[in-house]
Order: C-alpha cells, then sequence, then structure tokens
C-alpha cells in the first residue's frame, strides 16, 4: 500500500528506522508489514481478502494526521501544493515501474481480446480512478470475468488513497482558516482549538462516510466495495485515533492486551469473514479497531508487549517495502497463474510468489523510490517535482498510448475484409459451395470483443414501460409502422444473444420486440433450483406478458452445464410458459448452446482455431437427445426450435466458424456469428410457429 512514512519522519534506510526518532513508531511500522503480509497470504494461499487493505487505509491517514496535526498546532504553513507534488513525486515512480512490468507481462501471458481492458485499467491506475474503473465493472453482470483476472485490480486501494490523500489537506487547511474566524467572532470564549475543529470535521466525515457505507453495502455491495465515499470512515477513522492518542495513556498490562488481542483479531478477520462480500460496511470496524488497539498499545514497555513483535528488525525492514511489495504481489499472482494453467498454487509455488514479490519489492524500493525519495533536486521548485510527475507519466503513456493505436489499427483492418471471407454460420448450410478462406483474418478483431452483447434498440416507451421497478431493464427495438406482431424476450444472457437475429428479422416482417431480461436467470416457474431474485424476476416477468398479452413470448427452452450431465430441461419451464399459452400466446422455445470451462475465443489467441483445445466434442458439449424432445405434445402453442446444427458440426463444438468466433467467452455466442444465422434462424422460426413470412 501507498507509503505514508514522510507523513511522520522519512528516514532514510531501515537501519536508522529502528533507532528512536521523534514521532517515528516502529510497531506502525511493524503493522504496516504485518498487513501487508495478511493481504498477499491470503491472496495467495487462500483465494481470499484479508481485510489487511482496510488496516493500511486506516494507518495512512493516521500518519498523515499526526504529520498535519503538527504543522497546525506549530503554526507552520501547510503548502497544500508543494505537498501533494512532493507525495506523488515520492509514490508515482514505483507505480510505473510495477505498470510498465504489467504491460509486458500482458503482452507475453494474457489474450489478445483483454488488451484494451488492461491497458484502460493501466491509464485508471496511473491516474489513481482504478477504484471508479472497477466499481462500473463490478457491477456489471457482462463485465465480472473481466475484473477477476485482472493483474492491475489491487490498485483500486491505491486510488482511493490518491485521492483521500488530496482531500484530507484540504480538511486541514479548512481547519486553518476557519479557527482564527471562530476567535475572532467569539473573543469572550476560549478560543476553540486546532484539534477540536479536526475532531469535529473528521467525526462529521466518519459519521456521514459509514452511514453512507452501511446503506450501500446492504443494497449495491459490489460497487461500495470501490467507492471512495463508502471507504472514507475508515481513514477518518485512522485522523480520530492520531488526534486522540495523546489523551490515551492504558496502563502497560492493558497495553500488552490490546496489542495481543487486536493482532489476534486482525489475523482472524479474513478466516471468519466473507470480506470481499461485506465489506465495507459496519463489518469492516473489525480489522480497523482491531489495528486501532494495536496503535493504541503502542510502546507497552514489557517484553510480552506485541511491540517487541512488531517494533523488531526484520518486521521494520518489511515495514519500509511494503508499499513495493503491494504493488508486486498481485500481479506476480495473476500472471503465474496465467503461465502455468493452475487455479490455485501450492505451498511451495506461493512461497515462490510471496520470494520473488519480495525481492522485486526491495529492488524497487532501493533502486528506485529510496532514491527519488532523498534526491533534493525536485524539492527546491515546485515545478521541478512537477517535472518528475509529469516525466514517469509520460513513461507510461508513450507506450499505452502507441499499443492503443496499434490495436485500433488491427481492429479497423479486421473489420474491413470482404464479408465473404467470414460467411461464419453460412458455412454450415447445406447450400453453402465455397470453403472459408485460409489467409482471412478471424472476426471480430480480438479488442472488439466486448462489443459482441446483442440488443435491441432502446429502452421501452409508452405502454410498454414496465410498472414493477425489478423490470426497469425493458428494450424494446423501434415500433414499425404498421405492428404486425408483438413478441416479449424472457430469460436471461442466452434469450439476449439470439436478439441478434430475432430484431432484424423482426424489423423486416413489422414485428415489434420487447426484452425483459436478467443476467443468469433463465425462465421458469418458481423453482428452488434457481436463486431467489431470480425467481422474484421471472414473476415480475411473467406478469407484464399476461398484462400486456403479446402474440408469442420468445425464451430459451434447455438449459447447459459445463459438466455431465452436458444438458438439461429447464427448471419449471413447461409450468411457467403455460400460462401463456393458455392465454392465447405462443411461445418460441429455442435450445440452449454449450458452454465450455475455458474461454473459447483466447483458446484460438493462445493455441489456434485448429487446436483440439478449442474444438470441444459435441458429446461433452449437448445432451445426446435433446431435452426439448420431452415437451413435444405436452403444451399446446409450444414452438421448438433447435440451431445447434450451426453452432455444432462434425461431431465438435468448434470456437471459430466461417472465420467468425462462435463465441465472445466460455458460453455466450458472438453477436456477429448469430447476425450470420439470421437466414436460417428465420426459416426455421416461420418453419416451427407457421406464421407468415409477409
Amino acid at each position: 500500500m501507498m507509503d505514508t512514512r514522510a507523513s511522520a519522519t522519512s528516514p532514510a534506510a531501515g537501519k536508522e528506522r529502528t533507532t528512536a526518532k521523534p514521532g517515528f513508531r516502529p510497531e506502525v511500522q511493524g503493522l504496516r508489514a504485518l498487513a501487508v503480509l495478511m493481504v498477499a497470504a491470503y491472496h495467495i494461499w487462500l483465494g481470499k481478502v484479508s481485510g489487511g487493505v482496510d488496516v493500511f487505509l486506516l494507518i495512512s491517514a493516521f500518519l498523515l494526521t499526526l504529520s498535519f496535526t503538527r504543522k497546525l498546532e506549530s503554526h507552520k504553513p501547510l503548502r497544500l501544493l508543494r505537498h501533494w507534488l512532493h507525495v506523488f513525486k515520492r509514490l508515482l515512480p514505483a507505480v510505473v515501474v510495477v505498470l510498465l512490468a504489467v504491460l509486458a507481462g500482458t503482452w507475453a501471458l494474457i489474450p489478445q481480446s483483454r488488451w484494451p481492458d488492461v491497458l484502460t485499467e493501466a491509464w485508471a491506475s496511473l491516474m489513481y480512478r482504478q477504484n471508479w474503473q472497477l466499481a462500473a465493472f463490478a457491477v456489471d453482470y457482462y463485465a465480472q470475468q473481466h475484473v477477476d483476472a485482472s493483474p492491475l485490480q489491487h490498485f483500486w486501494s491505491l486510488s482511493v488513497q490518491g485521492q483521500v490523500f488530496i482531500l484530507w489537506p484540504l480538511i486541514f487547511a479548512g481547519v486553518a482558516l476557519l479557527q482564527p474566524q471562530l476567535a475572532r467572532l467569539f473573543p469572550q470564549r476560549k478560543a476553540v482549538a486546532h484539534r477540536q475543529l479536526l475532531f469535529i470535521a473528521f467525526g462529521a466525515v466518519f459519521v456521514a462516510s459509514l452511514v453512507f457505507s452501511i446503506e450501500q453495502t446492504a443494497t449495491n455491495q459490489a460497487y461500495a466495495y470501490f467507492d471512495t465515499r463508502a471507504r472514507l470512515w475508515e481513514f477518518a477513522l485512522g485522523s480520530l485515533l492520531a488526534l486522540a492518542i495523546p489523551y490515551l495513556k492504558p496502563k502497560r498490562r492493558l497495553r500488552v492486551f490490546l496489542g495481543w488481542a487486536g493482532i489476534a483479531a486482525m489475523l482472524a478477520c479474513g478466516l471468519m469473514l466473507t470480506v470481499d462480500r461485506s465489506f465495507p460496511g459496519f463489518v469492516a470496524l473489525w480489522p480497523t479497531l482491531a489495528a486501532a488497539a494495536v496503535i493504541v498499545a503502542g510502546q507497552s514497555g514489557s517484553r510480552f508487549g506485541a511491540d517487541r513483535l512488531l517494533s523488531s528488525r526484520p518486521l521494520v525492514m518489511l515495514g519500509d517495502n511494503s508499499y513495493a511489495l503491494y504493488l508486486w504481489h498481485w500481479p506476480m499472482l495473476v500472471f503465474f497463474l496465467l503461465a502455468s494453467g493452475t487455479k490455485q498454487p501450492s505451498l511451495l509455488q506461493g512461497l515462490g510468489i510471496m520470494a520473488g514479490s519480495l525481492l522485486l519489492a526491495v529492488a524497487t524500493t532501493r533502486y528506485v523510490e529510496v532514491p527519488l525519495r532523498s534526491w533534493k533536486w525536485p524539492d527546491v521548485r515546485s515545478w521541478r517535482a512537477a517535472v518528475v510527475i509529469v516525466s514517469c507519466g509520460a513513461l507510461l503513456a508513450l507506450p499505452v498510448t502507441a499499443w492503443q493505436s496499434a490495436i485500433t489499427a488491427e481492429a479497423a483492418a479486421i473489420a474491413g475484409q470482404p464479408q465473404e471471407l467470414t460467411p461464419g454460420a453460412a458455412a454450415l448450410s447445406p447450400d453453402y459451395s465455397g470453403r472459408p478462406s485460409e489467409e482471412a483474418l478471424i472476426i471480430p478483431a480480438p479488442a472488439a470483443m466486448k462489443d459482441e452483447w446483442a440488443n435491441v434498440d432502446g429502452p421501452c416507451t409508452g405502454d410498454n414501460v414496465p410498472g414493477d421497478p425489478l423490470l426497469e431493464g425493458c428494450l424494446q427495438n423501434e415500433e414499425p409502422d404498421v405492428v404486425t406482431k408483438r413478441i416479449v424476450v424472457l430469460g436471461d444472457s442466452h434469450s439476449q444473444q439470439y436478439t441478434a437475429a430475432l430484431g432484424p428479422i423482426a424489423k423486416e416482417h413489422g414485428w415489434e420486440v420487447v426484452t425483459l431480461l436478467k443476467g443468469g436467470c433463465r425462465f421458469g416457474a418458481q423453482s428452488p433450483e434457481r436463486p431467489d431474485f431470480c425467481n422474484d424476476f421471472n414473476k415480475a416477468s411473467a406478469a407484464y406478458v399476461m398484462e400486456h398479452k403479446p402474440d408469442a413470448v420468445f425464451t430459451v427452452a434447455s438449459l447447459t452445464h459445463v459438466e455431465a450431465p452436458f444438458e438439461t430441461e429447464v427448471p419449471g419451464y413447461l409450468e411457467g410458459i403455460k400460462p401463456f399459452t393458455d392465454a392465447g400466446i405462443d411461445v418460441v422455445g429455442v435450445r440452449d448452446n454449450p458452454r465450455f470451462s475455458f474461454n473459447m475465443p483466447e483458446c484460438v489467441q493462445k493455441k489456434g482455431k485448429d487446436s483440439p483445445d478449442c474444438n470441444v466434442p459435441l458429446a461433452e458439449s449437448l445432451a445426446a437427445s435433446s431435452p426439448l424432445d420431452d415437451y413435444v405434445g405436452k403444451v399446446e402453442r409450444l414452438y421448438l426450435m433447435d440451431m445447434s446444427d450451426f453452432i455444432c458440426e462434425q461431431g465438435t463444438c468448434p470456437a471459430v466458424v466461417g472465420n467468425i468466433y462462435v463465441y465472445k467467452d466460455d458460453n455466450h455466442l458472438t453477436k456477429t456469428y448469430v447476425q450470420t444465422m439470421i437466414p436460417m434462424f428465420e426459416e426455421r422460426l416461420l418453419a416451427a410457429t407457421g406464421w407468415s413470412a409477409s
């Protein structure tokens, strides 16, 4: 995490830090070391979040507040611009070194389809807004997989700290301006001290942010986890602790108890709580108050005190390198998993990752951070520090910009190929007489893969707008001049992907299409096999259909799985659609497409389209006998479609057909591929339903 040693005192070497110096707290440096070990160990071996990051946030505010409070109380100028330049001049070089290394690892190990995301996150990390970048992805069902594997995900906390390092000095500046004004307004009263005003200011931030955090964590936890506003209370707690520390003087025995109890609580947090799913609400008080107890314990004066451990040379020296260790450990883990193809490192592999991260951290601290921190030239003039910051940014900006330009040019070249070179599903049609060109580039371009979600034109309007807030994602196509049929699409993203074919067909025939979709919620009657939120959504969707009485409902009627059985009936499917058919509404049920245990386009990018790994046997993708066969004759007005022969061929389910990626990930068809299915889809839809082609 960010190194805030300069906020207290800034001895240059670890050896010097073990000696007594005014304002330096070796046990806090050791606490920082313990926190980074927690973060790295939980990530590497347990695949969990530890709560150690929350400890870092508290410590950074604690040290920053000690420094600025001393300035206020000694009436020294705050010099905010100079302070900000000094802080980021000290922090950015190590960040840029790690980001450049991540770019190199990305080029070598990460599939091309994810390069644009990494480059975007590199910009976000450099500009200290990575937390907002991840917050936007965290609440997007269709982007979850990209967030999980990002080698830059850990920069979210550094971004939050960077934002607070700008905000917090402004609070001190506000108090510095307010205190003399209050003294003039109330001369008859004893002057309000800076410390009292700071207590009020940070107390207000603590309460407001904690209330906001609790509310947001309960309603939108995935977003709140990265939301700066939901984290400010952790910084405010560190500031309040710094302001109160001179008045907190527990006895020796209590210090010993607080120190060890705090350490025990910190270590237990990640083991006992699902931190990544419950933070940063009130539950995050656990690790932060535990760390606060350790800080209050301070120097116990007892040989049994926790400070004896925390102030030891190894932990203090590790604390000196904790910032760089935090920067390195996560990309080292991600790249190891990518290179090895494993999902979880063994004990020995984890030790290797930890040792490698520590070596890189020590080298970064010794050869990058310390020399630049001790370099006097930038400190003489503010513009010089600004030059160093801009130069660091340019070192990253130049390769990132060049890389993004190359990706854009490649995407344009791929998209500009003659259409006959990329027939897609048409290559599987009995009428297709040609042969897909071996020289053609596969479309869509890897960089364009994120745009391969199908959708109809826009939000529902007029009478189509749902009254139930659960259906607020309602979309519809542009209403035809003459509406010949009204169709509602129900279900999840597997229904959505077929709108790439249904939408153009509807436009040609004058059909109005409304979609009511929720990721992961296949349509069917209420079932214990389906999450409660899906049951609720499906109930609301069914009520919408019964209220609006469309001519037809479109659904996906089977459910594929990664492992055996590879395909089953949808839970409660017939029970879910029967009220529609009883009301005279046609129901179209299409067979599901296969799912895989790996990302299909990334397989092609790594191993080539002809690799057996990217061409999965049909027997391991779909059921030998379609589950749709069991529906035949059981419900009138149910019309069934099977497009699997235009997805799988000759006993395999390939990643590429007709020079087009069939899948955009491990289970969703690309919009581009589905569009090549339009003629066959239309023919089978009209044949199954008996609808007029006019």
